[in-house]
């Protein structure tokens, strides 16, 4: 992808009133695409990484000027370090043991992933014993015509990657599909 179309994307996204974006570690170019993306966002968005596995990703993500870290699992030695970097953690759990283990290395949310295997049902459960308050995203299987069974879990809210850009995908296209996410989503919240 060409920097402008980094940058072109953003904006469509911004624009639709996202204000966190992710760039995966496993992309081309990320620490790149991140460094350009913080430049051009300013304080429009939350910018970091994704897939982010070891604490030397997340320094490398802070060197970017990541502000957000985004695992796909609970390790605490890439929260800690999240965390001492002055990032914000968003470890991806499927168990209340690791929910758990991830709130007490200090996450300031938690991912649900793969969310089609955690459920509504399975995270409805665990908000029965998590903290009032906790910051709860469900991240694999979640869409805009099931965001209303999650948020009555107990989500409050969603990372949605494949569904808002794949590979190809022009900003305009990214920009509708983040239009129909908003929409989907306030809908439900403004409730």
């Amino acid at each position: 992808m060409r920097p402008d179309e980094v940058t072109q994307i953003a904006d469509a996204i911004m624009a639709a009133g996202i204000t966190s974006i992710e760039v995966p570690l496993n992309s081309p170019d990320p620490l790149d695409s991140i460094a350009r993306l913080v430049k051009h966002s300013g304080d429009r968005a939350l910018i970091g990484a994704g897939t982010v596995l070891t604490p030397d990703d997340v320094a490398g993500v802070a060197g970017a000027g990541g502000q957000l870290i985004v695992s796909p699992d609970c390790n605490p030695a890439v929260i800690d370090a999240t965390k001492a970097a002055g990032l914000q953690s968003f470890p991806g759990v499927l168990t209340p043991t690791e929910a758990f283990t991830a709130l007490r290395h200090g996450a300031d949310g938690l991912k649900f992933f793969p969310g089609n295997l955690v459920g509504e049902a399975g995270l409805k459960a665990m908000m029965a014993v998590l903290p009032q308050g906790t910051q709860t995203f469900a991240v694999g299987g979640a869409a805009p015509d099931n965001f209303a069974d999650w948020i009555a879990a107990g989500a409050t809210g969603f990372g949605i990657g494949s569904g808002l850009y794949q590979a190809g995908f022009d900003a305009e296209e990214v920009g509708k599909r983040a239009a129909a996410i908003v929409s989907a989503f306030d809908a439900l919240v403004a409730v």
